[in-house]
């Protein structure tokens, strides 16, 4: 199929918000978002329904669409209680914040008891630091270095990165998707 484009905007800037069938997004951090070509697959494929749309449109000698700027799940993904353990959710967790000094910079992540004296490579084990506090904690515990977590590390749910994500928007949010990312936050009276 050959797919025109009006030239002042590509379609790759037109990533589509996915919420789930209950029109919250799949996750807020990184935010659900799928590429253009994949969210008009879900639409022909019958996946989701289209919400809202960009003013781009993209034609073929016998079809012409709006893009999509936000599609709702038909079908409701339970989403998991517990989020993978990855250095990112880490970071996330710890927002982003060296939990021995509270610098943002140079981010790194630290075994709270080394793994050479019996510590694990656990949420509960495992916290961010920049690489200045992680050189000087070095391999020893938090007593012997004097030097402890901001907070205990701890396994968080997907709510609790969620949550944390909120703090941290992507540098990008088209205005079709505000009513749909923030919509269970705390008004103001």
């Amino acid at each position: 199929m050959t797919v025109h484009f009006h030239p002042t905007v590509p379609p790759e800037a037109c990533p589509a918000l996915v919420l789930n069938a209950d029109f919250r997004p799949l996750s807020y951090y990184p935010l659900s978002l799928w590429s253009w070509q994949d969210a008009i697959k879900a639409v022909f494929l019958d996946r989701v329904n289209i919400v809202s749309n960009y003013d781009k449109t993209v034609r073929s000698p016998s079809f012409e669409m709006r893009l999509p700027s936000v599609v709702s799940l038909k079908n409701y993904v339970k989403p998991s209680r517990h989020p993978a353990f990855t250095r990112f959710n880490v970071f996330l967790r710890d927002r982003f914040s060296c939990q021995y000094c509270g610098s943002r910079h140079d981010l790194t992540f630290d075994h709270v008891i080394p793994r050479s004296k019996g510590g694990t490579t656990t949420w509960e084990n495992v916290v961010a630091a920049c690489s200045t506090c992680n050189l000087r904690k070095s391999d020893r515990l938090p007593s012997e270095a004097r030097m402890w977590p901001a907070t205990t590390p701890y396994q968080p749910t997907v709510s609790d990165l969620h949550q944390n994500g909120r703090q941290f928007p992507p540098n990008y949010l088209h205005d079709s998707w505000m009513d749909y990312l923030y919509w269970d936050s705390v008004l103001e009276p």
